[in-house]
C-alpha cells in the first residue's frame, strides 16, 4: 500500500515541512531564511534546496514584523556581458525572496554615473547596496558608499577595497590553473585575451596566465596578449589579431563571451576547434554550453556569489540595527575547471587530411 502523504495536497508549506525535508530543526530553517551567520554552509545549502523543492514561500509580513521592519537593498548593474548579468540577477533575486527583503535594481548608464546611481538608491531609502563588477572597482562608487554611510558588498572584485565586505574567487589562481591545464594538454604557444582594464579581476587573470607560463619556462611576448573588454565584439578583434600575428595553438580568453568570439573567428578562418586551436574561457555562463564545440572554462559561481552577497549584506544591516558593528569580511568562494570539447590533449586530436571538421547539421 502506498504511503499516505501527511500533508494535504495544495495546503500551505510550513517551516516545519522544510525542516523535516532537510532533516534539521525549524530554528535552523529560520536562521537560514533570515540570513543568520551561525549556520554551516553545507546545512545552509541543504535547507535552501528543500525550500526550492517544496516551493516554500515565507510569510513576508510576519517575518518583517519579527525582524523590526523590512529591509531594502540596492543592486547597481553595469556589465557588458548579458550572460554574466543574468546569473548575477538570478542569484540576487532568489536570495532576496528567500530572505524577505526587497531588492531594488538600478542600472548605471555609463562610466562616471556611479555616484548618481548610488545617490538615487539612497534617496529611495535603501539600507545597503551590492556593487558587482565593474562597479566594485569604481573609485566614485566606493567614495559615494562611504559618504552615504551605508553597508555595501562587493562582488567579483579582483582586489577588494579595504573597509568593505566582498565575495569573490581567487582570479589569479583560477587563471594560473587554466594555463597549467592547457600546458598539460601539450600546448606551448598559448595566447591570452585580457579583460577590461578598469576591472581589478582582469589584472589578476593576466597575472595568473603569465605566472603559469613562466613556471613552465615559457616567456610571454607582447604579441601573444591581446586587449579585450569582456564583450563579444572585442573578442572578435582580439582573436583576429592573435591568429594573424602570433598564430597560437591555444587561446585563453578572460571571459566566455570573448572565448565564443574566438571560436567564431577560428571557424571563419577554416580552423578546427580543438584540432587546430584549443579555446578556453572564464565564468562558465550558459553561453559556454550553447556554442559549438562546448567551451572549456573556469567556473566562477556567479549566482552563488550573488546569493552570498545578499545574505551577508542583510546580516550586516540587521547587525547595525541591533547596535553592533559587523566585521568586514572577504569571502573567497571556490572556482573549478570545467573541461569540455573546445580543448583536448594535442596527441589525441585526429588530424583531418584536407577538409576541416564542420559544424553538426541542424536537420
Amino acid at each position: 500500500m502506498a504511503r499516505k502523504n501527511t500533508r494535504r495536497s495544495g495546503s500551505v508549506v510550513t517551516i516545519n515541512d522544510v525542516a523535516r525535508h532537510a532533516g534539521v530543526s525549524p530554528m535552523t530553517v529560520s536562521r537560514v531564511i533570515n540570513s543568520g551567520t551561525n549556520v554551516r554552509e553545507e546545512t545552509r545549502a541543504k535547507v535552501n534546496a528543500s525550500i526550492k523543492a517544496l516551493r516554500f514561500s515565507p510569510n513576508l509580513a510576519a517575518r518583517n514584523l519579527a525582524s523590526a521592519g523590512s529591509i531594502h537593498i540596492g543592486l547597481i548593474c553595469s556589465n557588458p556581458s548579458a550572460a554574466y548579468l543574468s546569473e548575477l540577477l538570478m542569484g540576487s533575486l532568489e536570495q532576496s525572496r528567500l530572505s524577505g527583503c526587497q531588492l531594488v535594481i538600478e542600472e548605471c548608464e555609463g562610466a562616471g554615473k556611479e555616484r548618481d546611481a548610488i545617490a538615487h538608491l539612497v534617496r529611495g531609502g535603501i539600507d545597503g547596496v551590492i556593487l558587482p563588477a565593474p562597479i566594485c572597482d569604481s573609485e566614485d562608487a566606493l567614495t559615494a558608499v562611504f559618504e552615504a554611510g551605508i553597508p555595501a558588498m562587493l562582488v567579483a572584485s579582483g582586489r577588494p577595497a579595504p573597509g568593505i565586505s566582498a565575495v569573490s574567487i581567487n582570479d589569479f589562481e583560477a587563471s594560473r590553473a587554466m594555463t597549467q591545464h592547457l600546458l598539460a594538454l601539450g600546448h606551448r604557444r598559448i595566447a591570452f585575451i585580457a579583460g577590461h582594464p578598469n576591472q581589478t579581476a582582469s589584472g589578476q587573470r593576466l597575472r595568473g596566465y603569465v605566472e603559469g607560463m613562466t613556471e613552465a619556462g615559457l616567456s610571454v611576448g607582447t604579441d601573444q596578449v591581446a586587449q579585450g573588454y569582456f564583450t563579444y565584439r572585442s573578442g572578435l578583434e582580439a582573436a583576429e589579431k592573435l591568429l594573424s600575428v602570433y598564430k597560437p595553438t591555444a587561446i585563453f580568453a578572460s571571459n566566455d563571451e570573448m572565448a565564443a568570439a574566438t571560436m567564431a573567428v577560428a571557424h571563419r578562418k577554416g580552423l578546427d576547434v580543438p584540432g587546430d586551436l584549443a579555446v578556453a574561457g572564464f565564468d562558465d555562463t550558459p553561453l559556454a554550453t550553447t556554442v559549438w564545440p562546448e567551451l572549456t572554462t573556469v567556473r566562477q559561481p556567479i549566482a552563488d556569489m550573488a546569493r552570498e552577497a545578499v545574505r551577508m549584506l542583510i546580516g550586516q544591516i540587521r547587525g547595525r540595527r541591533a547596535g553592533d558593528r559587523p566585521a568586514v569580511t572577504h569571502k573567497v568562494v571556490k572556482f573549478s575547471l570545467v573541461e569540455r570539447e573546445s580543448s583536448v590533449r594535442r596527441a589525441e586530436v585526429p588530424q583531418a587530411p584536407a577538409g576541416r571538421r564542420k559544424a553538426p547539421s541542424k536537420s
